[in-house]
Formats: structure tokens, C-alpha cells, sequence
């Protein structure tokens, strides 16, 4: 959970969270007095995902351009094999090592790689990389990351550990390799790893990308993610405690106007 400031003049107070994710924290958050209610209102994708596309359109957020022909890839790939890569869509990376390292993990990889990721010497791809990850590889600019996710071929998510990032894949079921550089991704990955106990993070990508894939930690990892998977979408689904905090929202804030637009 993101740590927020006090607004004084603020009706409510709104987290990118679910109540069972996060009860310990809640529970301190709502004990500060004087506060305005709290909100729990995560995994939001979920709660889209029960509408139409049309409808639902306008509220998701995407920063850039999806390139879906990574779906039809994962679709000849076998199942829980692949690797899913993703930094983000503002971090940047400028280590060698992790090119290195992901190579020699001899793994299938999904690669989200924007133009910008990479600095310094990585403006550009090393050729050896390219040549030696060729056959069991996908690098691509931007991807719909729910659907990679949701995939049967992935088998875990490397991660910068952004909040959005971190809740979709659990939210989803897939453990994750953790990777944070910024802001809220050490806390995100510190609860990831000892907390909810879906992530991992060492040294060497190398030896993340192992553990998860072949080792008994990584047997463990999956077991959990997918009951949080499942209390997710409980959470999201009609009468869990998203779905109901997001018609409280509606009622009590938004006032009545703007429920009967969503109730026509």
C-alpha cells in the first residue's frame, strides 16, 4: 500500500489494494484519527474486466501502444514454460548484467523492452544476446500484460514490483522475480517476498529465474499466488469487498446522479 498524505479538506481516503491483502495495514491506517473513511479498491482490473468492453474503455489506462502478436506466440509455446519480462512503463534499466544473466537462465522469455527501457551501453541490444536467445525468445514493445498473464504458457512474472504490476500478478496467479529500483517497489517487493510469499529476490536473475522454474521454492511460490488469485477475485466479484466498497463509493460520494448513470 502506497503511504498517502492527509488532506484535510479530502471526503475519503482511496487504496490501490484488497481488505484480505492488506487487513494488518488497513487496520493501522483506519486507527489514525481523525481520518476520512478508507476505500480498498484493487485489483480495479478485475472489477472492469465484469463489463463490457465498450464500457469500460475509458477507465483503463494504458501508456502506450499494445502489440498483441505476443498472444499467438504464447499460444505455441508450451504451458508454464515461459518468463514474463516487464519493467514498466517509466522504469529504465542500464545494467549489463541482467541481459547476461537472463540469457544463461536458458528459459523461454516474453520480453517488454519500449525503445527507452535501456541506457548507456544497453541503448541497443548486444548481437550475442540476440543470436544465443533467438530460438526460445520474444522481445516486443508493449503488450496487453493482463492477457500475458492470464496465459497458460507463463509461468512467472520479472518485475520492476509497481504497484499496478505487482497486484496484476497476483491477482492473476503467477509468482514473481523481483527486481525494484524505485519508490514503492521496495516495499512492494519486501511484502511480495515475506509477506504474501509469491516472490523471490537475490542477486542474480539467473538464479531467480531456476528457483522459481525448477526448485521447490518455486512449487511453494505457485501453490500461494493462486490463493491469492482466487481471494481476488472474490474480492472484485458481486457481494466481495471491492465490489461492494465501489458501490459505497458511488452511493455516498459520487451522490446520486452519477449512480443512476451506472444503474441505466
Amino acid at each position: 500500500m502506497r503511504e498517502t498524505g492527509r488532506n484535510p479538506n479530502a471526503t475519503a481516503l482511496i487504496f490501490n489494494t484488497f481488505d484480505a491483502l492488506e487487513m494488518e495495514v488497513l487496520d493501522v491506517v483506519k486507527s489514525q484519527l481523525p481520518l476520512p473513511p478508507v476505500y480498498t479498491v484493487g485489483p480495479f482490473h478485475l472489477l472492469l474486466n465484469q463489463f463490457p468492453l465498450s464500457e469500460s474503455h475509458f477507465l483503463r489506462s494504458n501508456m502506450w501502444k499494445k502489440d498483441t502478436k505476443c498472444l499467438k506466440w504464447l499460444d505455441s509455446i508450451e504451458p508454464n514454460s515461459v518468463v514474463y519480462v516487464n519493467f514498466g512503463s517509466l522504469t529504465v534499466m542500464t545494467t549489463q548484467q541482467f541481459v547476461e544473466e537472463l540469457a544463461n537462465s536458458k528459459y523461454t522469455f516474453l520480453w517488454i523492452i519500449r525503445d527507452d527501457l535501456v541506457v548507456g551501453e544497453l541503448a541497443s541490444l548486444p548481437a550475442a544476446f540476440t543470436e544465443q536467445t533467438k530460438e526460445r525468445g520474444l522481445l516486443v514493445s508493449w503488450c496487453p500484460q493482463e492477457d500475458v498473464l492470464n496465459h497458460a504458457s507463463i509461468a512467472g512474472f520479472l518485475t520492476h514490483c509497481g504497484r499496478n504490476s505487482t497486484l496484476e500478478g497476483l491477482s492473476c496467479g503467477v509468482p514473481l522475480i523481483c527486481w525494484p529500483l524505485f519508490g514503492d517497489q521496495q516495499t512492494n517487493c519486501r511484502y511480495s517476498c515475506n509477506h504474501w510469499e509469491v516472490g523471490i529476490q537475490k542477486d542474480q536473475v539467473e538464479r531467480l529465474v531456476r528457483e522459481l522454474m525448477e526448485g521447490e521454492k518455486g512449487k511453494k511460490m505457485k501453490k500461494i499466488v493462486l490463493d491469492w488469485k482466487k481471494k481476488a477475485e472474490e474480492a472484485a466479484s458481486p457481494g466481495g469487498s471491492f465490489y461492494a466498497i465501489i458501490d459505497k463509493i458511488i452511493s455516498e460520494i459520487l451522490g446520486s446522479k452519477i449512480r443512476d448513470q451506472f444503474t441505466k
